[in-house]
């Protein structure tokens, strides 16, 4: 059976969580913590960046520098994973969900004006498969009613947005390294400051609310409990693991790339006769090969093809249920005008395996099998 996902793995995590363990420093912020912060800081032109023990306590700190209180509200896409959701719930916001374009799958921003009401707070948008939102526009209105911007970039580094890097452009961006994410230490995240009156926050709230990042820094004497705050420190080992693979970034990105473009090349064809629908991505956006999905007709017949995938071994899974469908999300929510694409879309789509390391045989039976589900 071809798996959906593998984790990355390069070859040098184990030695580099050696020398961790060896040093003396397996707690947060030791060296390969710095390596990797200053890696994201250079490559995404962002003042500062913190990594975290997930992709959704980045959010969660996120959620709590926009300055969220009881009764705010928080606009995003229903079509996401329920941390980005649950952030802004435990800080305290009602969720107002807003319809996807049916293109990109992302957030579509010609409905978030008339989602506004005086209790917004704050745009959380999330650049689904790598495919960066329409970030001018969003940024607009976020300056038009003096709301925060927070970007779901969990699927997302890498990719860019008219040259700048999906993450680095809303006041807070939020990654992800879970084992699934392009690069990984299992489980992990960080969290870009974009602005940098928000930086010292960001510190202390990661300490337990503490200032002791200023203490290491020599900046104070002693470092004592100043905001609320908790624990949101990865590591050092799991910071080492991830480190190996960000030597090598762009030999992992090219090489997700290269199975991204034979999966849409082979189903060309089938597209042209309307036989599946693929991704779109537009031309001033740089995606990164996280995923790859093809659209079926509906439920029906994508419940068939992801069946037959699996009786000829390959693994292909479905995505998101619509969080404004879910328990918590009637709960915590509501949907901001017609759920024209969200549903439709979520119920067609199914992803194709997608990992670093895919061999040219493996590519060729996730294809062959697309292709026999359609003969």
């Amino acid at each position: 059976m071809i798996s959906f996902n593998v984790p990355p793995y390069v070859g040098s995590e184990l030695s580099y969580v050696k020398e961790a363990a060896e040093a003396h420093k397996i707690c947060g912020d030791g060296p390969f913590t710095k390596k990797c912060s200053k890696w994201f800081e250079d490559r995404f032109n962002t003042p500062k960046c913190l990594l975290t023990t997930s992709g959704t306590t980045a959010i969660e700190m996120a959620a709590l520098m926009c300055g969220i209180e009881r009764g705010d509200e928080v606009i995003l896409p229903s079509f996401t994973f329920s941390s980005t959701a649950n952030a802004f719930v435990l800080a305290g916001a009602k969720l107002v969900f807003v319809d996807i374009r049916p293109d990109t799958l992302n957030i579509d921003e010609k409905l978030i004006e008339a989602a506004i009401t005086p209790r917004t707070k704050a745009i959380c948008v999330v650049h689904y498969a790598g495919v960066g939102c329409e970030m001018d526009a969003i940024l607009d209105i976020a300056q038009k009613y003096g709301l925060k911007v927070v970007e779901d970039a969990a699927h997302a580094p890498l990719a860019t947005y008219k040259g700048r890097a999906l993450g680095s452009i809303g006041d807070f961006g939020c990654l992800s390294f879970h084992e699934t994410k392009n690069y990984s230490m299992g489980e992990g995240g960080a969290i870009l400051i974009n602005n940098p009156q928000y930086t010292e926050q960001a510190e202390i709230m990661r300490e337990k609310g503490t200032d002791r990042s200023r203490f290491m820094r020599g900046q104070v004497d002693k470092y004592t409990w100043v905001d609320y705050g908790s624990s949101y420190l990865p590591s050092d080992m799991l910071a080492a693991y991830l480190w190996a693979q960000l030597e090598v970034a762009d030999q992992i990105n090219n090489n997700r790339l290269a199975t991204w473009n034979a999966y849409y090349e082979a189903f060309s064809p089938l597209a042209q006769e309307g036989k599946l629908t693929l991704p779109y991505v537009p031309e001033h956006c740089m995606h990164n090969a996280h995923m790859f999905y093809v659209k079926l007709r509906d439920l029906e017949e994508r419940t068939a093809f992801i069946s037959y995938l699996k009786d000829h071994d390959v693994q292909s899974v479905f995505h998101y249920i619509p969080l404004h469908s879910a328990p918590a999300g009637l709960k915590f929510g509501r949907f901001a005008g017609t759920d024209t694409f969200t549903t439709r879309e979520s119920e067609r789509l199914a992803r194709l395996p997608m990992y670093y390391g895919m061999t040219e045989e493996e590519r060729i039976t996730v294809i062959d099998a697309v292709k026999g589900f359609f003969a």
